[in-house]
């Protein structure tokens, strides 16, 4: 299979997206793939030729638009603050905490076809931020808030993520995660800060609106 370079990469995603503000963070532009593109439509074997992975940054998730909302609305969460934002996807909540205030701000994402999708969508909203391929998971970043969008939707990763989540949190940094009820959410270890409800197209979720939640690792 072979990977797409970074031109190449950069071309599919201008193709095959349309720079869109997110229903419940319309004060951020993204891009993303709605059901009048051709991205919608092709299956996970055709994406594989092509040497794309699941495009999971081409969605504006319901963890992830609740997480960017709660940081907008409550900026003092990162401003002036080390932020890391971990499974960044698009890197919507990345750029929620530039828009905030954040000192700094690294997003990682293991797809390497996210270091161009936030690239691109850092630009459209005039702000920057650096982007890691490394998997994170049980290592002690040098951040004092760990943001998480969406990420309890695989039981093994949830695991994993649970219990670095967990450390993260007795070392003192605040971790907070956007959750829209998925299968693994840890909920005996978290403390609700935030609710919120929020559009999404029923071609990713079962429902037109998700309710979702913001936890504090406690």
């Amino acid at each position: 299979m072979r990977r797409l370079t970074p031109e190449e990469a950069e071309h599919f995603i201008r193709e095959n997206t349309a720079l869109l503000a997110p229903p419940h963070v319309p004060e951020i532009r993204l891009h993303l793939a709605d059901e009048a593109h051709d991205l919608w439509q092709r299956t996970e074997e055709e994406l594989e030729e092509i040497g794309l992975p699941p495009p999971f940054w081409a969605f504006a998730w319901a963890g992830g638009q609740g997480l960017a909302r709660h940081v907008l609305d409550y900026p003092q969460i990162v401003r002036g603050r080390r932020v890391l934002d971990f499974a960044t996807g698009s890197g919507l909540v990345a750029i929620a905490a530039c828009k905030s205030g954040a000192a700094s701000v690294n997003a990682a994402d293991t797809d390497p076809f996210t270091l161009c999708a936030c690239r691109l969508n850092a630009a459209a909203n005039g702000v920057s931020f650096t982007t890691t391929t490394d998997d994170l998971i049980g290592t002690m970043p040098d951040a004092e808030v760990v943001l998480a969008g969406d990420v309890f939707y695989d039981r093994e990763m949830s695991i994993a993520v649970t219990k670095w989540f967990s450390i993260l949190a007795e070392a003192g940094k605040t971790v907070l995660v956007g959750d829209p009820g998925r299968s693994y959410l840890p909920k005996d270890r978290l403390e609700r800060l935030g609710e919120y409800q929020v559009p999404v197209t029923r071609a990713l979720e079962d429902a037109e609106i998700k309710h979702t939640t913001v936890w504090r690792f406690a």
